[in-house]
């Protein structure tokens, strides 16, 4: 009896031992495992906001915890304390744990006030007497959601010029002219930064060509997501001669059917511009600066037609550039007319004498 009870309990015993070894199997494989095949993860930070980089451990009594961004220390824990002596500058002031969980196996750090600079692949390394473990964080900073507020259009003697800043994310410029022309002739050449915020500055330049130089161009600003389209618009028109004394109408038509809109006229000649009438299509409010000199027609702003009536144009005062500026809900139209006013001839010199 006794035999046979002995045998019983080596057969159970070396079944024991048998699962025993089956599940130190098992775990080896699974140390293994994670040792060749560290844990990912990828986190979106928002710049000048706080974010956290997960990171996890099994439990011990004590821990040792180290961040690395690439081979740049981050932020090191042990001792059972945090341990700054490392780590670099960059990151000074900007880090920390969740140091009550860490005895939960919680070795996430908190990134203080993110910056375009942190962006890249971080490396968790905890230490155990159950052995050590490495986890990957790929961080994204984006910068906060910023509309397009406005694109900004100039023009030179051969470039046309469209640019809009303080924008994220990066929105993609297209250009057109009126007539339109073939894509080939408007290439052009964009440069897009980001500041410490991580807003972007995008500026698109076109080379004109001698051909086009009568053309409406269009530059247009559309959202990454195709929500917002803000286009900018410029034309440079054919002189205008004329002899001083007779009434003369400067054009200014918007592209489209603008609602909303206000028209503000300016002058140059060898200063800086001036404003010299401006009109809220809101209000119907006109605020005339030359009222002796141009006016507006009330009928035709309101189909679109801003162009500006000179009454009695002098050489002096009414030689120059105009400019017509129609600013709408996402869009600015530009149209600028040299305008030459000459002297009267001798024989209506003699005619305005005797009148």
């Amino acid at each position: 009896m006794f035999v046979v009870e002995s045998c019983g309990a080596a057969v159970k015993l070396q079944t024991v031992c048998k699962l025993v070894q089956f599940c130190l199997l098992i775990l080896a494989a699974a140390v293994y495992t994670a040792a060749l095949y560290p844990q990912y993860a990828n986190v979106t930070c928002i710049v000048h906001e706080d974010c956290i980089l997960p990171c996890s451990f099994t439990p011990t009594s004590t821990v040792v915890i180290h961040w690395y961004k690439q081979q740049i220390p981050v932020h090191s824990y042990y001792y059972n304390k945090d341990q700054f002596g490392l780590q670099n500058k960059h990151f000074s002031g900007r880090t920390c744990l969740f140091n009550s969980h860490i005895p939960h196996g919680n070795a996430s750090l908190l990134l203080r006030r993110v910056k375009v600079q942190d962006k890249g692949r971080y490396k968790c390394y905890t230490s155990t007497r159950k052995g050590n473990k490495e986890m990957f964080v790929n961080l994204e900073a984006k910068g906060q959601y910023t509309p397009i507020q406005s694109v900004i259009m100039e023009m030179t003697e051969e470039l046309v010029t469209c640019s809009s800043q303080n924008i994220y994310p990066v929105p993609h410029v297209t250009w057109a002219t009126d007539p339109p022309s073939a894509q080939e002739v408007l290439e052009n050449s964009t440069i897009k930064t980001t500041d410490h915020k991580g807003l972007y500055t995008v500026e698109s330049v076109l080379r004109m060509l001698g051909n086009l130089s009568n053309h409406t161009y269009f530059c247009s600003f559309i959202s990454a997501d195709k929500t917002q389209v803000w286009t900018a618009s410029w034309k440079n028109q054919e002189a205008i001669t004329q002899e001083e004394g007779h009434a003369l109408s400067v054009p200014c038509i918007a592209p489209h059917n603008v609602q909303n809109f206000s028209l503000v006229w300016t002058f140059s000649s060898s200063s800086e511009p001036t404003v010299i009438i401006k009109y809220d299509n809101r209000t119907r409010h006109t605020h005339n600066l030359w009222e002796s000199q141009a006016a507006l027609d009330p009928d035709l702003l309101l189909l679109g037609d801003g162009s500006l009536l000179l009454h009695r144009p002098d050489v002096e005062q009414h030689s120059g550039t105009y400019t017509c500026t129609f600013s709408g809900l996402q869009s600015r139209h530009i149209v600028q007319t040299k305008v030459n006013i000459t002297v009267a001839s001798i024989r209506e010199y003699w005619m305005a004498i005797n009148v």
